[in-house]
């Protein structure tokens, strides 16, 4: 395989961690269209596989913190 300048051959995969954690509310996670959801979970390196409600519900579980009570 030949390699690119940044030393990755053509098979391999990028993953780069954005800068800023996503600051969405419960509200915003509720009403976020796919599209959205999936481009989010896409670019933390996150499966967009399921149905949208499965997707809401993995991120508010992977990016909301827990209430504390």
């Amino acid at each position: 395989m030949e390699r690119k300048k940044d030393g990755r051959s053509d098979g391999d995969s990028f993953f780069q961690m954005p800068l800023h954690y996503p600051r969405f509310t419960r509200k915003d996670y509720q009403n976020m269209p796919e599209w959205q959801l999936d481009t989010l979970l896409r670019q933390y390196g996150l499966s967009t596989h399921g149905d949208l409600a499965y997707k809401r519900d993995f991120a508010m579980g992977a990016f909301l913190w827990p209430l504390n009570n």
